[in-house]
């Protein structure tokens, strides 16, 4: 038969009826027989109504909508991860309600993704009646003592077991294993259970039984068990499809959508309960007279109507109602009723699907016919096929129509294209039924024909699916102590915390006193802050990488202007001579005065060197070594002030007036503090050191603006142009690249790491002259911590990111923070959960053992709050790595402890700071600004409040307020020299 866009329905008015069972009758047989057919014919459209409708009904359920009361319940089966093969062990099942009159024990043993099946031992016993209706303490005690008996005959010996138990009754469930008995069902009346958790009473009985050691890890419904017993296929085995006496299904959802769970990672399983779908305006239209008169003789009148158009309970009563109507209307038998046929329940699934089975032949269908006493002619044998089969395809149209709902969800939820996932089938209909896996495929093709689905039949769902729950609940539990294990020397405690501080405080007193210390607390000879009278036009020299920046800062009464250009340094020239170099440096500056229209003038100019330098003055720079690429001979050792005049002076017409050298900390301190004169602390902390760029662009391949915007250094404009893109990554990319190029877009290399300074009183820099006044402080300390005092802080992973650097021992506390090895950290830490099996199956990938290939940006990418699973996943998986749900759960609880440390540990440091400068003013509470910078503080989702929530805890007494800083390396050069030619001329006035 065919059906969707063939069949139809058309309820016939003004038909005689037939008295005796008040349905409709016409007086031509053909006719009749016709009009009975028909109305089992569902089109298209109504099929689509119903999956919109339940759809429709499945989120107002999730939501939590009360009234008006959704039609379907969605309940929490709090079972929230799918097996992925390495379960392995011996679990119990214990069936209650299943099978009626009788529960029935299994043993189930799994293997792992290396071992042979085992089939599972199991046993039924019979409930007798008065323990069915008795005391509920009976009942489990019952069940207790088969369990016994059962276990006995095995050898089981003095181990602890686990058990899942399977309990088929109304139920209310709170936890996966805790659920509460609404109301009895299938005979039970044992009283003093409704109303109680079940899993409690059964434990209860287990310990007064007192033979073994038995854990209750689950209780479970027979869908659930349906769909965890799935063999793997394809796609994720992620819905369960019961048709069986009854029909339900249920699903893996995100959790975040299940509003009753308050939970927004990971995923759940729900209980459809569909077969309570009642809705009046999409199964009015497909109601027969014969599902009416179902229902009205039926136990629950209105009750589960979508479940007695589908449920094998059902399909045969129907089937009977229709041939009772023909009899009796003359049609069929010759107008002869059987008391059989006229019985309720006389007719059973059974006989349907023999019916229909072609194999069966026309020989079975008479036999079958002639049991219930009727004498068919072979007319009335073809006639009695095609009931059976329209009411048939019926039931499996609908709920293909319902399956359809829940994998529309399913795609919506996921937000994918293409939903490819497999469905795990179970139930009688399902095994006896011979067409109705086959129409339920065909009709879901049509209605979701974006999902790619596999049905894949159950093995003893309510059995090995049953342990299938126990045994993942079991691996997770496990595999929860190994990660909270691996993870605890990562969460520090508070006094953990201010022990960093009071260590950082006794360094910070020994370095500023010249004695031996991790902490350098190098002078930098800026000796105040901006407050807001400086005014003028400064030049800012920007070096920091193979490309630097030319400057000119206009500063005014309404602000701060900057116009600014890019150079290049060539790699023959940065490692070329010194000369060279700084020649090259000053044709730039020449430039760039022609350019502005400054050329013959002489600005002050301030001069951002970021490379390890002694500074013995405002002006003057010793060079320690080269790094990032530089090697210029005659230059170490060397004043890189002097080396910058000598250039000048050699391209003579030129006139610089070179004021002050900078570091890039001291420069955002100095940038903030324009803003606000209460900023005396600069703060760096880098995600990544911005280099070379390709890899973040290899991210846009596919943007037409790509290559463009790529020449023209306007990341912000492409920023622009990608909002609302739905790849939240390029965004991510965009931004960075916006903070990493800054506003005007122009591309810079920077990176140090982490670094704090700070205004300390001038009295207490023994290496500086001078009682009075202040001085600002480089405190250099990412260094801190290399004389061992951070040593109880230190992991395994600290320790293999450490001896695998170019500089083992050194910058410990550095190598905590810095967005340089925070992605080492994570990645060695994934290592280790993966040899311990918790992760990715146990299986090693070789790009998960590549170094950096973890960058740091991708924990500020999967910690954003904005970022569903699915794109956490993405980004796990463009490494190469086959992850579950549960896989990126657990690396994203890696990046935030590995994180949450990092930015607990700057706050440590941050305190330890603003305490010393409250202590040094002898103030009660001191209200003060920090100046920060750095790509991992600016985008990193909760950095930044973790940091200023850390400094609350450990420095009540400072109201601190953290500040970010626009361009300190360049801006705040320019600062600091407005600052110095201010100070300068106070002094000759």
């Amino acid at each position: 038969m065919d059906f969707i866009g063939s069949l139809g329905l058309q309820q016939r008015e003004g038909v005689p009826s037939c008295p005796q069972e008040g349905l409709p009758c016409p007086s031509n047989s053909s006719e009749l027989v016709q009009e009975c057919l028909q109305q089992f014919k569902v089109t298209g459209a109504q099929l689509r109504q119903i999956q919109i409708s339940l759809l429709d009904s499945m989120e107002q359920a999730l939501k939590g909508q009360a009234s008006p009361a959704p039609a379907v319940r969605m309940l929490p089966t709090y079972v929230g991860s799918i097996p992925h093969g390495t379960e392995q062990g011996d679990f119990v099942v214990l069936e209650l309600g299943a099978t009626g009159a009788s529960l029935r024990v299994l043993w189930v043993t799994l293997m792992g993704i290396e071992g042979h099946k085992m089939e599972p031992r199991s046993q039924e016993f019979v409930i007798p009646q008065e323990v069915m209706l008795g005391p509920g303490q009976q009942l489990f005690d019952f069940a207790a003592r088969c369990l016994s008996e059962f276990l006995d005959a095995l050898p089981v010996g003095n181990q602890g077991l686990q058990l899942g138990f399977s309990f088929s009754f109304p139920c209310h469930q709170t936890g996966l294993d805790k659920s509460t008995l609404i109301s009895w069902t299938k005979g039970f009346r044992c009283s003093g259970v409704e109303g109680q958790d079940v899993v409690q009473l059964l434990r209860d009985a287990i310990q007064r039984q007192g033979t073994y050691s038995i854990d209750v890890v689950a209780v479970v419904n027979d869908t659930v068990g349906t769909m965890m017993g799935c063999e793997p296929g394809v796609g994720p085995c992620e819905v369960g499809l019961v048709v069986d006496t009854g029909t339900n299904a249920c699903y893996m959802e995100e959790a975040r959508h299940v509003a009753v769970l308050d939970e927004d990672r990971g995923r759940v399983c729900i209980s459809v309960e569909w077969g309570s779908f009642s809705d009046d305006g999409a199964l009015g239209p497909v109601l027969t007279i014969f599902d009416r008169t179902l229902d009205h003789e039926s136990l629950n009148l209105g009750a589960q109507r979508f479940e007695k158009m589908i449920g094998g309970l059902y399909l045969g009563e129907l089937v009977r109602l229709v041939l009772a109507h023909l009899a009796q209307c003359g049609v069929l038998f010759g107008g002869y009723t059987s008391p059989a046929l006229l019985r309720q329940g006389g007719i059973l699934l059974e006989h349907v699907a023999e019916i229909e089975d072609p194999s069966a032949g026309a020989a079975r269908v008479h036999a079958i016919l002639q049991d219930l006493g009727l004498n068919p002619s072979a007319s009335d044998a073809e006639f009695v096929q095609h009931v059976c089969a329209a009411v048939c395809t019926r039931a499996a149209q609908l709920c293909a129509a319902a399956l359809a709902a829940v994998l529309s969800r399913l795609q919506h939820s996921r937000e994918q294209q293409t939903l490819q996932i497999a469905v795990a089938t179970g139930g009688r209909v399902f095994e006896r039924h011979p067409r109705f896996l086959s129409i339920l495929q065909e009709t879901v093709m049509l209605l979701a024909p974006e999902c790619d689905v596999s049905f894949i039949p159950s093995v003893d769902g309510g059995g090995q699916g049953v342990a299938m729950v126990t045994a993942v609940a079991a691996r997770l539990a496990a595999h929860r102590c190994l990660l909270e294990e691996t993870l605890a020397p990562f969460r520090l405690t508070r006094e953990q915390l201010a022990a960093v501080q009071a260590q950082m405080r006794e360094a910070m007193a020994k370095g500023l006193q010249g004695e031996a210390s991790s902490l350098r607390m190098l002078p930098t000879y800026v000796r105040d802050t901006p407050d807001g009278s400086e005014r003028g036009d400064f030049l800012a020299l920007d070096l920091g990488g193979t490309n630097f920046r030319v400057l000119l800062v206009h500063v005014a009464t309404g602000g701060v202007q900057i116009t600014s250009q890019i150079y290049s340094i060539p790699e023959c020239v940065a490692q070329g001579s010194g000369q060279q170099l700084f020649d090259h440096i000053v044709d730039c500056i020449v430039d760039f005065q022609e350019k502005q229209g400054l050329s013959g003038q002489s600005l002050p100019l301030g001069f951002t060197f970021s490379f390890p330098c002694t500074q013995l003055g405002l002006d003057q720079g010793i060079l320690l070594n080269w790094t990032k690429g530089f090697n210029a001979s005659d230059c170490e050792g060397q004043d890189v002030v002097c080396l910058l005049r000598e250039a000048i002076r050699r391209r003579q017409a030129v006139e610089l007036n070179v004021v002050a050298i900078v570091n890039d900390t001291v420069g955002t301190m100095m940038s903030c503090g324009y803003e606000d004169p209460h900023c005396e602390v600069g703060l760096i902390v880098e995600q990544e050191v911005c280099g070379s760029l390709e890899g973040d662009w290899e991210l846009l391949e596919h943007s037409v603006w790509h290559r463009e915007m790529l020449e023209r250094g306007r990341p912000r404009l492409l920023c622009e142009l990608t909002t609302g893109w739905s790849n939240s990554r390029v965004q991510q990319t965009c931004l960075e690249l916006v903070v990493c190029w800054g506003e005007e877009g122009k591309a810079f290399t920077h990176g140090t790491g982490t670094n704090a300074c700070y205004m300390e009183e001038l009295r207490n820099v023994a290496s500086v002259a001078g009682d009075s006044g202040h001085m600002c402080i480089n405190m250099e300390w990412g260094a801190f911590g290399d004389d061992g005092s951070l040593s109880m802080l230190s992991t395994r992973f600290d320790a293999s990111v450490d001896q695998a650097s170019i500089n083992p021992g050194k910058q410990r506390f550095e190598k905590m923070i810095s967005g340089m090895y925070l992605g080492e950290i994570v990645r060695h830490t994934l290592l280790h959960l993966t040899s311990l099996g918790v992760l990715f199956r146990g299986q090693q990938t070789q790009r998960l053992q590549t170094r950096d290939i973890f960058k740091t940006k991708f924990l500020s990418e999967i910690e954003s709050d904005s970022l569903a699973l699915r794109q956490v996943r993405a980004i796990l998986e463009d490494l190469g790595l086959s992850l579950t749900s549960d896989d990126a759960l657990m690396v994203l609880e890696v990046c935030q402890a590995v994180s949450q440390r990092a930015a607990q540990l700057c706050g440590a440091g941050v305190a330890a700071v603003v305490e010393k400068i409250r202590e040094n003013r002898g103030l009660e509470e001191l209200t003060v600004s920090v100046g920060v910078d750095g790509t991992l503080y600016k985008l990193h989702p909760h950095f930044s409040s973790l940091v200023a929530a850390t400094v609350r805890e450990l420095a009540p007494h400072c109201v601190v307020t953290f500040l970010q800083s626009e361009d300190g390396s360049g801006k705040g050069a320019a600062l600091v020299t407005a600052v110095a030619c201010r100070l300068a001329q106070m002094t000759c006035v």
